[in-house]
């Protein structure tokens, strides 16, 4: 694992280094290879797909901008993810992002029977009322860290916020989360 997080370390340098110099493909090939995780980011801030490409686009442009300024002795993705989710939260202040979130596929069963997918839907609904429900920074570290997988490294560089505070934020979001299933499925 070390190997291929050195590897990627040392082409994200040389595609830094070839941008800097003026290559378009270079800053492409950066795009394309950190793309999909800074979606994912502006996503779960924002929670609304047109908004968090915008996020995503903003973010990139941002980190062409500052990218004389990047420390070659770091990682690069943690780096250009915290841009990103600045970006995110400046259009969600200025925009007032609506508060409806779209029905996230991963979260819906595909059981056979019309029963389980009514029960797996239930359960979906009350798990993103639940998700609602957090403050919106427990939100977004249990959705980055639950449905993108980031661990708590990454969600603390991506955040600005200590490894420490993610931890404690996540067990504390996750407490919540399991009283209000609790709870809710003893109201049903």
């Amino acid at each position: 694992m070390e190997a291929t997080a050195a590897a990627t370390r040392e082409l994200d340098n040389q595609l830094v280094e070839e941008t800097l110099r003026g290559s378009r493909e270079a800053f492409g090939t950066l795009v394309e290879q950190h793309f999909d995780h800074a979606f994912a980011v502006a996503y779960r801030i924002l929670a609304q797909k047109e908004d968090a490409e915008d996020a995503v686009q903003d973010g990139f442009i941002k980190a062409l901008e500052k990218l004389s300024s990047f420390d070659l002795s770091r990682p690069l993705k943690p780096w250009l993810l915290r841009i990103v989710a600045n970006r995110a939260y400046d259009l969600r202040e200025a925009r007032s992002v609506r508060t409806t979130q779209a029905l996230d596929e991963g979260l819906v069963g595909h059981a056979a029977g019309p029963e389980q997918e009514l029960e797996n839907a239930e359960l979906g609904e009350r798990l993103r009322a639940a998700l609602r429900q957090l403050p919106e920074q427990q939100r977004v570290i249990v959705e980055l860290f639950e449905i993108e997988g980031m661990n708590s490294a990454e969600i603390s560089e991506v955040l600005g916020i200590p490894r420490g505070t993610v931890r404690w934020t996540l067990h504390q979001a996750r407490k919540v989360l399991r009283e209000a299933m609790e709870t809710m499925k003893n109201d049903c």
